[in-house]
């Protein structure tokens, strides 16, 4: 398991990758990040037209029930792989 500087230092250098990762790579990390700090999604799915906030919330939807603990380790399995780590 990754532990919380681990975690810490993952999400510093996901914001200085050299290449942009892909839109569904984007959504994994950002369902991780959120899965790892805050647990089960705890806000109503976004309405309307909204279809990047919808996509965004499905994708953390879809990791409900997973611990803090292995978003963590994903999230950071995650950043070193596209950093080349």
């Amino acid at each position: 398991m990754a532990t919380q500087e681990e975690f810490e230092s993952a999400v510093e250098r996901s914001k200085t990758l050299t290449e942009r990762p892909s839109n569904d790579v984007l959504l994994k990390l950002y369902a991780l990040f959120k899965q790892a700090t805050e647990g089960d999604v705890n806000t109503d799915r976004p309405g309307g037209f909204d279809f990047k906030n919808i996509a965004k919330w499905d994708a953390w939807k879809g990791l409900q029930g997973k611990s803090s603990e292995e978003a963590r380790a994903e999230y950071v399995a995650l950043v070193n792989k596209l950093a080349g780590n």
